[in-house]
């Protein structure tokens, strides 16, 4: 409990100074791949209890709308996979709809090179309708490093966001980081943090009140090893940035 005290603390210390993901694919990445030769589905659940609730800039609120992604994640080899998203809305005043998709190479550091952390870096580029996103086509850049000590589980993706049509397109590289730490309660149960945040473009930080920061407090349930279980619920600390998030990803590995 000691040990949870800790790291919630540095969590709240270090990152409160922190734009967050998308609500489609709320995720911190791990730096392990899907195996060469499967395929890994998941289906991303999100719904939005305390968002916006005016349409802004030309995009749709957020509140009270549900967010359903579709991923479908290959393993061509042990150091290569690609992932493709489907993202879709459910919500009232027109908020029903397909918003886009994404695809997402990823490479890894294979393990026989021993490196002492797990690294992964992936590249996610796609399109998404005005309506739903300003930035209607993007490119994601995610390095991602991940290490297990003990009960312990640290995650770490610096990520970098791109806009080439929308508000950012002319903004340069988006710093928007996301961390997650979890202990295992027991052999099936991980309880955690997950940091997601943004805070505008290198050396050119949006005031605070224009940053995005969100704490989820989740879960991991690790009780077979072709299933992932990962649910939790978000809170948002400035004003652009979605108050409250119930979040549920499902994934089944074949």
């Amino acid at each position: 409990m000691a040990k949870c005290l800790l790291f919630s603390a540095f969590f709240l210390v270090v990152f409160s100074s922190l734009k967050a993901q998308d609500n489609y694919e709320i995720q911190v990445y791990g730096s392990d791949l899907v195996d060469a030769g499967h395929t890994m589905f998941e289906l991303h659940s999100n719904f939005t209890s305390d968002g916006s609730k005016t349409v802004t800039d030309g995009m749709l609120p957020t509140n009270n709308v549900e967010h359903e992604t579709i991923e479908i994640t290959h393993g061509w080899t042990p150091w290569f996979e690609t992932g493709f998203y489907f993202f879709n809305s459910i919500g009232s005043g027109g908020r029903t709809a397909y918003v886009g998709s994404h695809i997402r190479p990823r490479v890894s550091a294979p393990q026989s090179w021993k490196w002492p952390v797990g690294v992964s870096v992936s590249m996610e580029f796609g399109f998404q309708k005005a309506a739903f996103s300003p930035n209607t086509a993007t490119l994601e850049i995610r390095p991602i490093v991940d290490k297990k000590w003990g009960r312990n589980y640290f995650s770490v993706n610096p990520t970098l966001d791109q806009s080439f049509k929308g508000p950012d397109a002319n903004r340069g590289l988006i710093f928007s980081p996301n961390v997650k730490w979890s202990y295992d309660v027991t052999k099936v149960v991980a309880l955690g943090l997950e940091y997601y945040g943004s805070t505008g473009p290198f050396f050119h930080y949006d005031p605070y009140e224009l940053q995005q920061h969100q704490l989820f407090i989740a879960t991991d349930l690790n009780f077979d090893p072709n299933w992932e279980v990962n649910a939790g619920y978000g809170l948002g600390f400035t004003n652009s940035t979605d108050k409250g998030i119930f979040k549920l990803i499902l994934g089944r590995r074949f």
